[in-house]
């Protein structure tokens, strides 16, 4: 066995990182949240990574994105991460998607048999159609919610959509899934801390060339801190779930 992966077989045992070693998990989004659930996924020894995003590098994404660094502004974010994960495992097998998430993309992003789906979307009407969409085929996906404008790390909390509190993208996708007659009951990560609006700022320019879907949504102040612990509790609710931890 690699010498990379001998701590994680003192927690989890030879069968549990051999599940690990042969699982395909598939990231969507790849800032804040999702860049440090793919560390988290890398560094665990999973054996194949499916990373989805549409987004460039953006020199406003340094606060709080893995992925954001000096060297690597304008780049699309799937290059960066995807050589990241490769420089930690050579071994893993790493598929890119560029697309925006949405309806008519749902096949591309599920295509590969994922064993796990980690949702980091920050916009609610594709996190509403990822969530359904892995309903529909049954594949098991750790969702997250509203990590901005939040600063206690103490409350973040991981349990089922329905029996969040205090998180406004999860009260509108409780909204949007009862609309459509499906439970709520796809787990999460999320924070009980109220939201504080005096860090909502205006939505941010456009680089030239990026691309734009869906309604411009506003700037929220986020700090590095949380936003990763958010991440790397997606990577370790995956982790748990792939090796059979309790």
């Amino acid at each position: 066995m690699s010498e990379r992966f001998r701590r994680m077989e003192m927690m989890i045992g030879a069968e549990g990182l051999a599940r690990l070693q042969a699982a395909c998990v598939t990231v969507v989004g790849l800032g804040a949240v999702g860049s440090y659930a793919t560390e988290g996924l890398a560094r665990a020894g999973i054996g194949r990574l499916r990373l989805v995003d549409h987004d460039f590098v953006r020199e406003s994404n340094i606060n709080r994105q893995l992925y954001a660094l000096t060297s690597t502004l304008g780049r699309p974010k799937i290059e960066v991460a995807a050589e990241r994960v490769r420089d930690i495992n050579p071994d893993c097998q790493v598929d890119t998607v560029r697309t925006f998430v949405h309806v008519e993309t749902m096949d591309a992003v599920f295509a590969g048999e994922p064993d796990v789906v980690l949702d980091a979307i920050d916009a609610c009407t594709p996190k509403l159609e990822l969530i359904c969409a892995a309903m529909e085929r049954r594949v098991p996906l750790v969702s997250s919610m509203g990590a901005a404008l939040r600063a206690d790390t103490t409350r973040i909390k991981v349990g089922p959509l329905g029996q969040t509190t205090g998180c406004p993208l999860a009260r509108q996708l409780r909204q949007g899934l009862r609309r459509r007659g499906v439970e709520p009951s796809v787990r999460c990560v999320y924070s009980d801390e109220p939201v504080d609006t005096r860090r909502v700022f205006p939505p941010e320019e456009l680089a030239a060339g990026e691309l734009e879907r869906g309604r411009r949504r506003r700037a929220l102040g986020s700090l590095p801190t949380v936003t990763g612990i958010f991440g790397l509790t997606l990577a370790n609710e995956a982790i748990r779930l792939l090796a059979g931890l309790p």
